[in-house]
Parts: C-alpha cells; sequence; structure tokens
C-alpha cells in the first residue's frame, strides 16, 4: 500500500463511515444501553469500541507507531455516553481525529512498525486493513441490531443520502 492507495481507500472509508452514522441514527434512542441481541455488546458499547478503538484509535496509532486508547479503556467512555445523542457525537469525534491522523499519514508510517497490546507484529498498512476489515464486521452487526429493534437500516450502498461530509466527492 501506498499513499496514493490509502487516500482512495480512506475516501471510501469515509463514505462507509457516513452509512454507519445513519445506522445509528436508524436505532432508537431507549435501545442503546440495552442489549437488542443476547450476549453481544449494546449499541453504545459497539460504538465505543468501533469509532473509538478500531477507526480513531488505529488510525492515530498508524500515524504515531503505537495505538493508545485515551479514555482510560471502553467501559470508562461507555459510562459518559449517557444518551444516543452523546453517542452519535462520540462518533462524529473520532472520525474526525481518525481522518485528521490519517491526512499526516504517508509511504513512511504505511510501512513502518505499529506498536499494539494485541500481540501481533504490524506495520501500518496491515493496521490500515484492519481498520476496514473490524469497522465492517461491526457495522454489520450494527444493521442487525436496527432490525431487532424494529428500525429499517439505509441501504448499504446508499452514499448520496449521508450527512453532509460523507457523500462522495466524485460521481461513480
Amino acid at each position: 500500500m501506498n499513499k496514493q492507495w490509502l487516500d482512495g481507500m480512506w475516501d471510501h472509508m469515509r463514505e462507509k463511515y457516513g452509512i454507519y452514522l445513519r445506522v445509528l441514527e436508524a436505532i432508537p434512542a431507549d435501545r442503546f444501553h440495552a442489549h437488542p441481541i443476547p450476549q453481544m455488546r449494546t449499541p453504545t458499547e459497539l460504538v465505543v469500541h468501533t469509532s473509538g478503538s478500531i477507526v480513531r484509535d488505529t488510525a492515530r496509532g498508524v500515524a504515531s507507531g503505537a495505538i493508545e486508547s485515551p479514555e482510560g479503556g471502553e467501559e470508562a467512555a461507555v459510562a459518559r455516553l449517557d444518551t444516543k445523542e452523546d453517542v452519535l457525537e462520540f462518533a462524529r469525534t473520532c472520525w474526525e481525529q481518525a481522518d485528521a491522523a490519517m491526512a499526516g499519514v504517508g509511504d513512511e508510517e504505511l510501512g513502518a512498525e505499529v506498536a499494539n497490546s494485541w500481540g501481533i507484529p504490524l506495520n501500518g498498512t496491515f493496521a490500515v486493513l484492519i481498520i476496514n476489515e473490524e469497522f465492517l464486521h461491526h457495522r454489520g452487526q450494527l444493521y442487525a441490531y436496527a432490525r431487532a429493534c424494529g428500525a429499517e437500516p439505509p441501504f448499504m450502498w446508499s452514499f448520496e443520502e449521508n450527512p453532509e461530509g460523507f457523500r462522495p466527492t466524485s460521481p461513480r
């Protein structure tokens, strides 16, 4: 992977993140701290994991060379998110922070080692691939959550209906 490839991939990630925000919007406010699917994370827990640990923290790790969590762990972050709007704001802020970190990533960072607590050898390219794979996996869980709550999630390719800043920037 090189910077040119990263820029195209990250632009598409931005569009996918717009769909993710719309899935979160579809989940009823009173279900964010519930378990719509037994023995799985709550929607709030899943957002903290996905937006915080996977997208923001891993993007920052690619840029800095080490993946770290600034909130004292996922449980502490979840405890600070009381409402649906708090969760949505957390997700938006995490995107802004991840996007800012990725803007500074170049070929050198993509090839460099990224320290992590997962116990696996990881370079910047592999970390970017992990962001994409984990993000799609957890976005799919949120689709199941929305449906379990009686909501209809957005069509997964309807990027043009995303919020401003997450829509396609070039014609398809």
